[in-house]
């Protein structure tokens, strides 16, 4: 958010190539050799995000440019090796655009679909809002917008994760109402003179949620943490009854360890860290953490620097995120993170990363287990080290995966490959 201008991301330096632990086994490669598909994208494309239902339907929805100025969200159905005919779920000349801070399309199931995206505020400031809509026909109509958030401040919402639940999602996102709120009680007339008193006085960035209805109605809002890493994007998951969402802590003494909260049986539980790293670190890193979930299982990866190593590491859990294993370290030595995990069916995990190679970067994906065993990586495509290459995704769909990213250039494209997945 604001630290995405002022704050100094940490160099993602290490100096020893990862290893296994001792004793480990070495694991068979989850996937085969990726090939690329189509992308439904043009030229100019950005920040793809991809999305299944649980009746199995996989779209992908990406940012493009407008003609004449302004920015649309596009969105395709993947259809075997094919995608459908683009089209548009929101689009204006007030989109926030953000390599970080990502729009998404997820899939309900059925042809039912829910879109998110962010709107400025005005054309002269950072400061942005969340919209919402639905829509029930596959994308050809869409729903009057719905902010999920009610404060209406000058303040910046954002770094969404949206869930389905009941009739529509459950929206989970970075606040900053509490900026605003500070700024309205600050006179600095009246610390004319005193030190303590010469620039603006701080807040913090708080997680909230909601769950939007596609009547445009808000139930279930609640504050669930006060104080977070100010833009570290969210991540969540389904849970055998309720959910989970990973994001970047924040404690009072600056560390800023990966935490988890769970909602189960309709009650909300306190934070918990993943593993405690330790990262003490004055500005927000902008690496947030990813996590998947089946039934009982939960694996979570994330990137760290705590001891100024830099580090991908992933941790799985057997009771429904309450409690995890040791992290195990995932990357080759030189990781930038901007990580994603999705399970596989025998229990291990599939985590994607990005690394630098030399003077370039490439996107890896290595297949890990809760016992620390790890397979060769597989190189997904090569890119750039720079926040223009943005956040690459994947995800699951029956024996393949689906892989997108952004390959950065003048202009940019939005490129897709798949590989079968295969644990023996």
């Amino acid at each position: 958010m604001t630290c995405l201008r002022h704050c100094a991301v940490a160099a993602a330096i290490a100096v020893l190539a990862s290893a296994p632990p001792a004793g480990a086994r070495t694991l068979a490669p989850a996937l085969a050799a990726p090939s690329a598909l189509p992308s439904p994208a043009v030229p100019g494309g950005s920040e793809p995000h991809l999305s299944r239902s649980r009746d199995g339907e996989v779209w992908m929805s990406w940012i493009e440019p407008r003609e004449g100025g302004g920015h649309a969200l596009r969105m395709a159905k993947l259809v075997g090796q094919t995608w459908s005919t683009p089209s548009t779920a929101a689009e204006g000349d007030s989109f926030f655009v953000n390599w970080a801070d990502r729009p998404s399309v997820v899939a309900l199931g059925g042809g039912r679909l829910a879109a998110h995206w962010l709107r400025r505020f005005g054309p002269e400031t950072e400061s942005y809002g969340i919209r919402v809509a639905f829509s029930g026909d596959s994308g050809r109509t869409w729903s009057q917008p719905v902010c999920p958030h009610r404060d209406s401040t000058a303040s910046e919402h954002g770094f969404v994760s949206l869930l389905p639940e009941t009739d529509g999602v459950r929206a989970l996102w970075l606040d900053g109402r509490n900026f605003a709120a500070a700024r309205a009680r600050w006179h600095p007339e009246s610390e004319e003179g005193d030190p303590g008193h010469e620039h603006e006085p701080q807040a913090d960035m708080t997680l909230r949620t909601a769950v939007v209805h596609p009547d445009g109605s808000l139930t279930d809002e609640a504050e669930l943490d006060g104080r977070v890493c100010d833009c570290c994007p969210t991540a969540a998951a389904g849970l055998a009854r309720g959910l989970l969402v990973a994001y970047r802590d924040r404690s009072p003494e600056e560390v800023r360890d990966v935490a988890v909260i769970r909602r189960t049986d309709g009650a909300w539980s306190a934070a918990t860290p993943v593993h405690a790293d330790g990262w003490k670190i004055k500005g927000c890193p902008v690496n947030g953490p990813a996590v998947d979930a089946a039934a009982e299982r939960v694996a979570v990866a994330w990137y760290s620097e705590a001891g100024d190593s830099a580090r991908v590491l992933a941790a799985f859990s057997k009771d429904r995120g309450g409690r995890f294993g040791a992290p195990i370290q995932v990357d080759q030595g030189a990781p930038l993170g901007r990580v994603d995990v999705a399970l596989l069916e025998d229990g291990t995990a599939l985590v994607l990363w990005l690394e630098t190679q030399g003077s370039g970067a490439v996107v890896l994906a290595r297949r890990v287990a809760g016992d620390g065993s790890r397979s060769p990586a597989v190189t997904i495509a090569e890119t750039t080290p720079w926040r223009t290459s943005g956040v690459p995704r994947m995800l699951r769909a029956g024996g393949r995966m689906i892989f997108a990213w952004t390959e950065a250039g003048y202009p940019s494209h939005v490129r897709v490959a798949e590989a079968a997945v295969r644990t023996r």
